[in-house]
C-alpha cells in the first residue's frame, strides 16, 4: 500500500501562493500579462494564484505529456494542447506544477517563444532540482525540494491523488 508523507499543508500552500502573487503583481503592474497554465497538474495552483493577483490577467492553457503512468519522465515530450491566445508582443508567465529535470519546461519555453511574446517567465509550485538536467531560469518558485515524488493539490500519480488539498511525498 502506498504511503503519503505530508510535505506542505493547506496553510503552507496558501502562504506561498499569497507571497508569489504579491511579487508577480508588483513585477507586472501596468503590463498585459498572459498566464499559461500547464495541464493537468497546474490547474489548481493557477486558479489559486489568479485569485490572489491584484492585476488583470488573461489565461490560456497548454498540455504536454512526458510521464505517462510512471514516477519518472519518459523524456519524450508531446504537446497535446496548443495555446489559443495571440501572444505576440505580450508578457507571458508559464505556470507549472513542478519542475524536475527541466526538459519539459525548456521545451515549453521554446514553444512559447516561437509565438513571439514580449517576454517569457516561469512560475512553479515546486522546484525539484535534484534531477535537473537543463539549466532553466525559474522566475517564481513557491517551494524548493531536493527529492520526492509529490502528489496532491493537482499533482498526480497515474491520475490519482490530484484531489488531495495538501501536498504529499508518495512512497510506493
Amino acid at each position: 500500500m502506498p504511503e503519503l508523507v505530508p510535505v506542505l499543508s493547506k496553510e503552507d500552500i496558501n502562504r506561498m501562493i499569497s507571497a508569489l502573487a504579491k511579487e508577480i503583481s508588483a513585477d507586472y503592474e501596468g503590463r498585459t500579462l498572459i498566464l499559461i497554465g500547464v495541464l493537468k497538474g497546474a490547474f489548481i495552483f493557477l486558479a489559486d494564484l489568479i485569485r490572489n493577483l491584484t492585476i488583470p490577467v488573461e489565461v490560456d492553457f497548454l498540455r504536454v505529456s512526458s510521464y505517462e503512468s510512471s514516477t519518472s519522465s519518459s523524456e519524450k515530450i508531446k504537446l497535446t494542447k496548443k495555446i489559443e491566445n495571440d501572444l505576440q508582443g505580450k508578457d507571458v508567465l508559464i505556470v507549472e506544477d513542478i519542475i524536475d529535470t527541466g526538459l519539459t519546461i525548456e521545451y515549453l519555453i521554446q514553444y512559447v517563444k516561437s509565438l513571439n511574446p514580449l517576454s517569457v517567465d516561469v512560475c512553479t509550485l515546486i522546484d525539484k532540482y535534484e534531477r535537473r538536467r537543463k539549466d532553466v531560469k525559474i522566475n517564481y518558485t513557491a517551494h524548493k525540494a531536493l527529492k520526492g515524488f509529490f502528489v496532491g493539490y493537482g499533482l498526480d500519480y497515474a491520475e490519482k491523488y490530484r484531489h488531495l488539498p495538501e501536498i504529499y511525498d508518495l512512497k510506493l
